[in-house]
């Protein structure tokens, strides 16, 4: 039913509506600027989003950014309830220059400052045990837990006990609880071994934050200090925001990043160019497209990478596979390499139903169908 009323809505605008309507601004923030006509994209089928916003008052988007073949083509806003890291932020009145949580696509990019660091050589081997970097930690120490390597936690494959199904409301949520840990390393290691590491994919905050802090370690810099020199600074990224965790001081890896919208989209990008941003090489060559390469099966019909998810579209009889980031509320990150296309989306729908149903529905069914070539 939604599909076929988010079709509906999808009807053309008149033609002076199309000319203006979402025209990204010049924030001087490296983005090359387009019309949807010089890409290859019909500019009346994507201004028909605003109907369908207005006519979808539940579906509380935020944000919609656009860009094909590297330059930014459509930037549309919205008002709508949200929060901060589940504080209640009220109504915002959004824009290019706000900031919005990203959630679980904060894990993402903790998966990018990994392969930087990598390429650095300040990170350990991908296939080597993760207590290794923790030998504070060695009593809780199994010749079963040795085996768990940091390509396992890239993967989500630790077979560290770990249960994100019940709601962040709820206090049993393992999410939850390292929130509320005193040391969430510990808390993380100090769970139980369910499956050999490698052989089944579990949704694992934990994962991302042993990933976050080994790097933390290896580099000797705060997540967000080094991202701000190693990935937000290359990619003319000047303001964002890494929340702590209240109890252990520690950056919500898995969680906790905010961004605006168009600089969301810069992290896509990357994944479209090999890791480079207006000629500069940001990623170690190769890394990009290592980490979206299907490593094991992950929720439903998703393959998942290195912190990425990966999946497929039919389009006009054509097979697309894409790449995501997907967090908690709405938000979504798409990269699709046939199209050159990234889509940026930033919603407040948490914990409904439509969090996730909507924003795909957006790309797959609005800006998608909108590419003409």
């Amino acid at each position: 039913m939604l599909a076929l009323a988010l079709l509906a809505f999808a009807a053309p605008l008149e033609a002076q509506e199309a000319k203006n309507c979402g025209a990204p601004i010049n924030i001087d923030d490296g983005w090359t600027l387009a019309t949807p006509g010089d890409v290859g994209m019909d500019a009346e089928r994507l201004c028909s989003l605003d109907k369908l916003i207005a006519h979808w008052p539940d579906a509380n988007i935020h944000a919609v950014v656009i860009v094909r073949h590297g330059k930014l083509v459509m930037e549309r806003y919205f008002s709508g309830t949200d929060q901060r890291w589940g504080m209640p932020l009220g109504k915002v009145d959004y824009a290019a220059d706000v900031k919005h949580d990203l959630r679980s696509i904060s894990k993402s990019a903790t998966s990018l400052l990994v392969g930087i660091a990598l390429g650095e050589g300040k990170f350990p081997a991908l296939d080597s045990p993760v207590f290794e970097a923790f030998p504070e930690f060695a009593d809780l120490r199994t010749p079963e837990k040795m085996k768990i390597t940091f390509l396992h936690l890239l993967t989500m494959s630790s077979g560290l006990k770990w249960d994100e199904t019940t709601p962040y409301s709820n206090p049993a949520n393992s999410e939850r609880q390292l929130i509320a840990s005193v040391d969430p390393v510990r808390y993380v290691l100090e769970q139980p071994l369910v499956a050999p590491p490698g052989t089944v994919y579990n949704y694992s905050g934990g994962d991302t934050t042993l990933l976050a802090m080994a790097l933390e370690k290896t580099t000797g810099r705060r997540l967000d200090d080094y991202a701000r020199e190693k990935l937000f600074g290359p990619l003319g990224i000047v303001d964002f925001e890494w929340i702590e965790m209240p109890l252990n001081r520690k950056l919500a890896a898995a969680s906790g990043l905010r961004l605006r919208a168009r600089d969301s989209a810069k992290l896509g990008q990357l994944l479209l160019t090999d890791g480079q941003w207006n000629g500069k090489q940001v990623l170690p060559k190769g890394w990009a497209a290592e980490s979206v390469k299907p490593s094991i099966n992950g929720e439903g019909l998703y393959f998942y990478g290195y912190q990425w998810w990966l999946g497929r579209t039919l389009l006009r009889g054509r097979d697309l596979e894409w790449s995501a980031g997907f967090g908690y509320g709405g938000q979504r990150l798409y990269a699709q390499p046939d199209l050159g296309l990234v889509v940026m989306i930033n919603g407040g729908h948490y914990g409904g139903p439509l969090q996730g149903i909507i924003p795909f529905a957006i790309f797959t069914r609005l800006i998608l169908p909108a590419t003409k070539d």
